[in-house]
């Protein structure tokens, strides 16, 4: 009896040590439209260029993008993928328009501005300024609640128009899952979620 209890306890301390230790974890970033874009290439010409995009985020710590916290041990943080945030959004974004049909081209030498626009070589020209990029994963004994909020500043030049179009988006998401059903696909599922909702309403009406 006494050697089964040592061995209960061994595999209880064991069991909790395991559980404080946090790590860090990647979410794979994918942004997935739903709607068709039918409109959109007429509207920015036969090439779109995609610009530098700047995470502009407040938080202490850029490098992650989220956080699960449970009622015992450390808590788990994410960072994106690809790394870093911005490239990971850029390249969701540019292979989501390839699919669509829409030319997508990478610029690096337009500062988001009117009076530069010209030196573009496309017929238009996208940059983002990520604003806010975070979700958060809280477990109670039973649920896990996730909470998702997304904002960015999207700047867009379009030549033929002569113009700038500067749009400030964002959406807050949440979602109760089973804690026993939790897992990082969630988290990926919330935030691929807001980017196509963001995204969507953007792309079928850019100006």
């Amino acid at each position: 009896m006494k050697s089964y209890r040592l061995v209960l306890v061994l595999f209880l301390s064991f069991l909790l040590l395991s559980c404080a230790k946090g790590g860090t974890y990647s979410l794979y970033l994918q942004y997935q439209p739903v709607k068709d874009f039918s409109s959109l290439q007429q509207k920015v010409g036969a090439s779109l260029g995609i610009g530098q995009f700047k995470d502009q985020r407040s938080n202490l710590d850029t490098s992650f993008i989220g956080i699960y916290t449970s009622p015992w041990g450390a808590p788990d943080y994410f960072k994106s993928e690809p790394f870093p945030l911005e490239k990971g959004i850029r390249d969701s974004i540019s292979q989501a328009l390839s699919q669509r049909g829409v030319k997508t081209v990478s610029v690096s030498d337009w500062n988001g501005q009117l009076d530069t626009l010209q030196n573009v070589e496309t017929d238009s020209v996208l940059t983002v300024e990520i604003k806010q990029f975070w979700t958060e994963a809280k477990r109670s004994l039973f649920r896990t609640h996730v909470l998702t909020k997304i904002s960015f500043t999207i700047h867009l030049g379009v030549k033929k128009e002569g113009k700038v179009f500067m749009r400030k988006v964002g959406l807050e998401r949440e979602m109760s899952v089973p804690s026993w059903n939790w897992d990082r696909e969630r988290m990926e599922q919330s935030i691929s979620q807001v980017l196509s909702s963001i995204f969507d309403e953007f792309f079928s009406n850019p100006y």
